[in-house]
């Protein structure tokens, strides 16, 4: 039975929008993923702590909230996006369309899920994808197969996940949204902190480049010199 078409996702509980925040006071998250593997079940479970297994096929929303992250408040804005990536010729060209998400968002979920083979092999050129636009090796990618509840309908081994995650140089969990929802909010909670993190160090970088470098002391032998020799032109 599928819902009925709506505009946004189907919520039991509305997602409380965040007030408005500075510039650099926020955490931009993007979850990326083949068609169905469970994105938007995944951020809604984190949001509301509930699990809605049905949605249409959303055309990319952003939601916002003021989440709890090591007793301070965290304005989290998390940009799902639709599930049109797939392993064929021109997924290079899939791939571009998210292009401008991909350059918003400072931290990086990449969900496949473990009863489709095909999703697992989009994780990869998404992952590619992620490094020609953040170049920089600390911008946090996790790497997570979710309905890890289905173990008799699994087509990718967690060995599997893990070994791409080690190629890739991420870090790889397995997660049952519909089951575990703890599992889903460390996940979410992990990657804010990283986020985090990553912003502190740029804003230290930063102030570090912007000190004027003291002007060295003057060379008085060197002045005396110079004095001399402009005396002595004079005089002459």
């Amino acid at each position: 039975m599928r819902l009925p078409s709506m505009s946004q996702p189907f919520l039991l509980a509305p997602i409380a929008e965040c007030p408005p925040a500075p510039p650099g006071a926020q955490v931009r998250l993007a979850v990326l993923g083949a068609r169905g593997v469970g994105k938007s079940a995944m951020i809604v479970r984190f949001l509301t702590k509930r699990f809605i297994g049905d949605y249409e096929p959303n055309t990319g929303d952003l939601y916002s909230r003021l989440v709890h992250l090591d007793g301070d408040h965290v304005a989290v804005q998390i940009q799902d996006t639709p599930g049109c990536i797939q392993v064929q010729e021109d997924c290079v060209q899939v791939l571009d369309s998210l292009s401008k998400c991909v350059k918003w968002a400072e931290g990086f979920l990449l969900v496949y899920s473990i009863t489709d083979y095909s999703s697992y092999q989009s994780v990869q050129p998404l992952y590619q994808h992620i490094r020609k636009v953040h170049p920089d090796a600390r911008t946090p990618i996790i790497i997570v197969g979710n309905k890890a509840d289905l173990l008799h309908a699994r087509q990718v081994q967690a060995k599997e996940g893990l070994q791409l995650a080690d190629e890739l140089g991420s870090l790889f969990l397995e997660i049952s949204t519909s089951e575990d929802s703890q599992g889903v909010c460390d996940v979410f909670q992990y990657l804010c902190k990283e986020v985090s993190k990553l912003q502190h160090a740029g804003s230290t970088d930063r102030r570090r480049s912007s000190i004027i470098p003291r002007p060295k002391s003057p060379n008085m032998q060197d002045l005396k010199r110079r004095f001399k020799q402009a005396l002595s032109s004079k005089v002459k």
